[in-house]
């Protein structure tokens, strides 16, 4: 039997996995789908050489990752939904169950979106699981995948671009320094927005007051 799945490895790593690369953007939602369903993929590594093959169009493979990561994502999600609460309850007592509920309710976008923000080995498929037993909404789940996974990636992307593919190995050992960061670019990008949409609100009501 272990020979079975040493065979089964070495065909995804030497005709499988090449085969998806080889399909461009498409690879990139094809492979990252794998990678948050079931099957581990270096993605980063991958990525990084796609952005380096294809320097102008980065951003897409971004996106279409992002993508697939969100949609394979609807894998530990459902076996979650369908049945993580019995496996939790065997687990922890009801009243530590339902103050974890309560927690996860409150920030259920954050805390799915940060962990798929940060390279492994971030236990990532724990947090969708739970997004799954607690019952967090479709759609809000699968958008905080894509921004946390569009905002990493964008990240890897532009110190990629800049350093080359060795940027993977430097965010690989120092998880703790992208995180902040992620974060700081962020925030940066959330307050730039955040004054502009003032802006704009500042001028659409000074246009629509009445003159005296």
């Amino acid at each position: 039997m272990s020979h079975f799945f040493k065979g089964l490895l070495a065909k995804w790593h030497l005709i499988i996995l090449p085969a998806l690369v080889k399909l461009g953007f498409w690879g990139a939602a094809a492979v990252a789908l794998l990678d948050s369903s079931s099957i581990p993929v270096p993605m980063d590594a991958i990525l990084s050489v796609w952005v380096w093959n294809n320097k102008s169009h980065f951003w897409i493979y971004c996106v279409m990752a992002s993508l697939g990561s969100a949609v394979g994502g609807l894998v530990p999600y459902g076996i979650g939904r369908a049945g993580g609460e019995l496996f939790l309850l065997k687990r922890v007592n009801r009243e530590r169950f339902e103050q974890m509920r309560d927690k996860f309710e409150r920030q259920e976008f954050l805390a799915v979106m940060i962990p798929s923000m940060l390279p492994p080995p971030t236990p990532w498929k724990v947090f969708v699981f739970s997004a799954g037993v607690f019952e967090m909404r479709v759609l809000p789940f699968m958008l905080a995948i894509f921004v946390g996974r569009m905002v990493r990636w964008l990240t890897l992307s532009l110190l990629v671009l800049e350093l080359g593919p060795s940027a993977v190995d430097l965010v690989a050992h120092h998880a703790l320094t992208a995180f902040l960061l992620v974060i700081s670019l962020a925030g940066i990008g959330f307050g730039f927005w955040w004054k502009r949409n003032r802006g704009a609100n500042s001028r659409a009501a000074e246009g629509t007051s009445l003159p005296e």
